[in-house]
């Protein structure tokens, strides 16, 4: 028996051996993003707490200059602007009418006195569109979502869903605020179901009219940003209903947009048969005045359905290119998805503003330390790092992945390529989601590693986390956009199986459910060098294996529920493994981006600054959800505990240049406006705001 187990042992041992032989030679074939040999890239020795640390020397000039972009200078503008008139700045403690007044006064001021006119570039230039939104998000997030409000939904309504009549009678009031509007698609019985709204347009055959009507209480807009105080229009979603020639029945068009207006555009008086009611006070942003629609038979022109993609003649006869309900509500639907691409950028956004506070009041705040020897930086402290490393590295690659997000959408705008839609249609949904709970989760994170510090209003986490909370929910609730995730992934997979062209995102499971879906090989799982670990190809292999091997899973799956639960049965019972599916993609999708941006950084001591914050967030990944790893024998054990060291050091690292890294980021004092995140005397910044 002894001799047996020693043999098995060798018969190991020397398995083990020729892997590492084997991953040394691979090195040669797989070589890592190259760090530069001009001198730009060195190491410093620092001390601190009496211990020696390797730091990176990170190029700020060139780092800040990439993670800006070349929506630089619009955005200093919005900056500018707001720290010159510092009674348009949010104060802590406010009312909710003032807030409302005061969000209003703060995009009537950008718009008519700085001369920022976001409208303009809602589809000509989106990239400086949502460059603006962040600006004006780090100002007050209110304000972002009031703007929001203004120029893409209503104003992108008329824009997307509308044509040239509706443009030239609209742009310049929505442009220039005169015509403040809603975007009341969101009833009290339906919000995600938009097929299922209540509310009804009937054309009047004699007067030339829609009559638009809430045939009930469950049919009441709700929830519509604008309404309660400010709007005058109202974009309302409602289904189309025609009568029947020949006959007295009618015909349901399915749901369609109308512009209606709903106060008076010279006394603000509510019109005849509308009825608004506020929806009160909400856990946050209370700069927006959301409030309550019902319609009691408000007769609007014909010309006032917004009939891009359906037309009704004078004689009440229907026309469109689009041959179904289906299709039509799906380029309805189409034409919104900007509002789900501003939530994922403008969400990034705010965990760029959460992580600088967090992690500047870190470096400033110390606590303990060795016997006889300074207090040391609370980041000092393996759990603070563990706290804030990886969501600083999540941050960046956030960053990357909704720039590349806004770049398809414009891409899309100016082509109206039909693959292109429907890629950019499932990458918002998956970015939107992800990013958006990943953020709300962080945000009570930053408070907790701040302390009772964190907890005061005018250090921002409480502000931030309430607002931003229902980003989740808005422009699509998470849950249910995974799900659309789910099933574009699923549609791809079969589409792959057909022959069929898949869209450039998913390009990589065609690959993936030939090879991928082998065994995993036996050698490469044990390999554990740091220069394996840290090699790109590795870290994208082993995030679009574990995507396909459960999309492969939860398709055998729902095929075999499906014939004893039907479709949607099927679907409810791997609704949870249809989920992680769909995060998994996300964070495949993420990873790449944030390589490929390094890739073309033409900077090498950025490139390598950049690589070691890429490296912690794909090895954290890998980490948190090392078990699906090791169950499919993906990484052997020794693997496992190599990724788990290799996360610790690689936080460690990022600690050293975490100053530097959320520098970057140039949000100066006067736009983070958190007294413990200030580059100078912030604790005399702090005692000052209490009274000392």
């Amino acid at each position: 028996m002894a001799s047996a187990r020693e043999s098995n042992r060798t018969v190991e041992d020397e398995s083990h051996a020729a892997s590492r032989r084997i991953e040394r030679l691979s090195l040669h074939l797989t070589p890592m993003i190259p760090l530069p040999v001009d001198g730009s890239y060195r190491m410093e020795i620092v001390t601190c707490a009496g211990n020696s640390k390797v730091k990176m020397d990170v190029d700020m000039g060139s780092l800040s200059m990439f993670m800006r972009g070349k929506h630089r200078e619009i955005q200093e503008r919005v900056f500018e602007f707001f720290n010159s008139r510092p009674e348009l700045q949010t104060p802590v403690e406010i009312s909710m009418n003032d807030h409302r007044e005061l969000c209003m006064k703060q995009l009537i001021g950008m718009v008519r006195e700085a001369g920022i006119k976001p409208f303009r570039f809602v589809n000509e230039d989106p990239g400086k569109y949502f460059a603006i939104m962040e600006a004006v998000g780090s100002v007050d997030v209110s304000l972002a979502i009031k703007m929001g409000v203004q120029f893409s939904l209503w104003g992108g309504s008329v824009l997307n869903l509308g044509t040239k009549k509706h443009r030239d009678k609209f742009f310049d009031g929505i442009d220039n605020v005169d015509y403040p509007g809603c975007f009341a698609m969101t009833e009290l019985h339906h919000g995600s179901n938009v097929q299922g709204l209540q509310t009804t347009a009937t054309f009047d055959l004699i007067t030339d009219e829609f009559i638009i009507n809430t045939p009930n209480d469950g049919a009441i807009k709700w929830w519509i940003g604008n309404a309660a105080v400010h709007g005058k229009f109202a974009t309302v979603f409602a289904k189309l209903v025609l009568p029947t020639h020949g006959s007295k029945k009618t015909a349901d068009m399915g749901v369609h947009a109308f512009i209606v207006p709903i106060r008076d555009l010279k006394t603000h008086k509510t019109l005849p048969g509308i009825e608004i009611h506020d929806c009160g006070h909400k856990v946050g942003l209370n700069g927006v005045d959301n409030g309550a629609l019902r319609f009691r038979s408000v007769r609007i022109p014909r010309d006032n359905l917004l009939d891009r993609f359906g037309q009704v003649s004078r004689d009440g006869k229907y026309k469109s290119s689009l041959p179904s309900i289906n299709k039509r509500f799906a380029a309805t639907l189409g034409e919104l998805v900007g509002g789900r691409v501003g939530l994922a950028y403008s969400s990034a956004s705010v965990l760029k503003i959460a992580s600088t506070i967090a992690i500047r009041y870190s470096l400033l705040r110390q606590q303990f330390g060795p016997p006889k020897q300074p207090e040391v930086s609370i980041l000092d402290y393996q759990s603070q790092q563990h706290k804030l490393m990886p969501m600083l590295a999540s941050t960046y690659a956030f960053q990357f992945a909704t720039i590349q997000l806004v770049e398809k959408y414009a891409q899309m705008k100016k082509t109206h390529d039909e693959e292109l839609v429907g890629d950019v249609h499932a990458l918002s949904a998956g970015l939107k989601a992800y990013i958006t709970s990943y953020t709300a989760k962080s945000l009570s994170t930053c408070r907790e590693a701040c302390g009772g510090h964190g907890y005061a209003a005018v250090n921002r986490f409480g502000t931030l986390r309430n607002d931003h909370d229902i980003f989740q929910t808005f422009e699509g609730d998470n849950t249910v956009l995974l799900q659309q995730v789910a099933a574009y992934l699923l549609k791809q997979y079969k589409e792959k199986f057909q022959g069929g062209t898949l869209a450039v995102t998913w390009n990589y499971l065609r690959e993936s459910m030939n090879t991928y879906l082998s065994q995993p090989n036996p050698v490469t799982a044990r390999w554990e060098s740091t220069d394996h670990l840290r090699d790109p190809k590795f870290q994208l292999d082993a995030f679009q294996y574990r995507t396909s091997r459960l999309l492969q899973s939860v398709a055998v799956r729902l095929r075999k529920h499906t014939k004893t639960l039907g479709g949607f049965g099927a679907w409810n019972r791997c609704l949870n493994h249809l989920l992680t599916l769909a995060e998994s993609h996300i964070e495949s999708v993420i990873l790449a981006q944030f390589i490929e941006a390094i890739q073309r950084c033409p900077n090498a001591n950025t490139q390598a600054t950049l690589k070691l914050v890429c490296d912690l967030y794909a090895l954290d990944r890998i980490w948190n959800d090392i078990g699906t790893y090791r169950n499919v024998d993906y990484v052997a054990p020794n693997k496992a505990k190599a990724i788990h060291k290799l996360t610790e050091y690689l936080c460690f690292q990022v600690r050293n240049i975490a100053q530097e890294l959320v520098d970057a980021f140039d949000l100066p004092d006067h736009v983070t406006r958190a007294p413990i995140a200030m580059q100078s005397n912030a604790y005399s910044q702090y005692t000052q705001y209490v009274g000392f």
